[in-house]
């Protein structure tokens, strides 16, 4: 069980039933009366958003979650196939469960799957993935002064913001969480 404490970003709990990732929270503490938490959080099958406030000492219970590694095989324009690597069962997700994780998910990624109750909730992609400058414009000589940056088209078609160096061609290292150029990768 969680206690009012513990909540926190990311945070996965249950409520009547369903699934819910804590979004955004802040803890008041009033001049009078009792400190209370105000949570934002997002049902993880549904996609709805809910506004709730917990006393404190309330319990929360855990999401009875479980994740799967699984490898992305491919898009075919209405669903996204990931296959179960241990024992080869396939699972696909729509575009609102993948979300902002098709721009950075070139085929053959190996993620995570997150299921509730054995239905597929959603992807969470590895920290860092490698992916290739499909179009980049070139930087402008001179232009480094003040540490400027280019748009950079990636091989999934995501476009990230890159220093003026970058040429087409180049295989960039992303974090995922913040979908932020890292360096290159090494050859």
């Amino acid at each position: 069980m969680y206690e009012t404490s513990d909540i926190r970003k990311n945070l996965k709990v249950e409520i009547d039933g369903d699934p819910y990732i804590v979004i955004d929270f802040q803890f008041v503490k009033p001049g009078k009366g009792n400190a209370f938490t105000r949570t934002k959080m997002r049902n993880m099958k549904t996609g709805n958003v809910l506004e709730r406030t917990f006393k404190s000492g309330e319990k929360l219970t855990p999401a009875n979650l479980e994740e799967r590694q699984m490898q992305f095989l491919y898009c075919d324009g209405e669903n996204y196939h990931f296959m179960d690597t241990g024992n080869y069962d396939q699972v696909f997700l729509t575009p609102d469960q993948v979300g902002d994780a098709k721009d950075l998910m070139p085929e053959n990624t190996v993620v995570n799957i997150m299921f509730h109750a054995g239905k597929a909730l959603g992807v969470t992609l590895p920290n860092f993935v490698e992916l290739e400058v499909v179009e980049s414009e070139p930087g402008i000589k001179g232009d480094t002064a003040s540490g400027a940056s280019k748009p950079a088209t990636l091989s999934t078609g995501a476009t990230i913001t890159v220093p003026l160096f970058i040429e087409q061609g180049d295989v960039l290292r992303i974090d995922t969480r913040t979908r932020a150029y890292v360096e290159r990768a090494k050859k």
